[in-house]
C-alpha cells in the first residue's frame, strides 16, 4: 500500500468515528430532553394532584364545621328534651 492508500483509510476512520460520535450525542440529548419534558409534566399532573387535594380538603372542613354546628344544635336539644322528660316523670 502506498502512503495515500492508509490517509485514506485513516480518514475513513476519522470521519467514521466522528459521525458516530455526532449520533451518539445527538441521541443522548434527545433522549435527555424527553426525559426532561416528561418530568415537567409529571411534575404539572402532581401539581394538579395536590390543588384537587387541597380543596377536596377545604370542602371536607366545611362540611364538618356545619355538621359540628348541627350537631350542637341537636345537643342542646336532646339536653331540653331530656330535661322536659325529667319534670314530667
Amino acid at each position: 500500500m502506498s502512503e495515500h492508500d492508509w490517509t485514506e483509510v485513516v480518514g475513513a476512520i476519522g470521519i467514521f468515528a466522528f459521525l458516530i460520535s455526532v449520533v451518539t450525542v445527538t441521541v443522548v440529548q434527545l433522549a435527555k430532553t424527553r426525559r426532561a419534558r416528561y418530568e415537567a409534566d409529571r411534575a404539572d399532573d402532581y401539581r394538579r394532584l395536590a390543588e384537587t387535594a387541597a380543596q377536596a380538603q377545604a370542602e371536607n372542613a366545611r362540611l364538618l364545621a356545619a355538621m359540628d354546628g348541627r350537631l350542637g344544635g341537636m345537643e342542646t336539644r336532646m339536653t331540653t328534651l331530656e330535661r322536659v322528660l325529667r319534670e314530667v316523670d
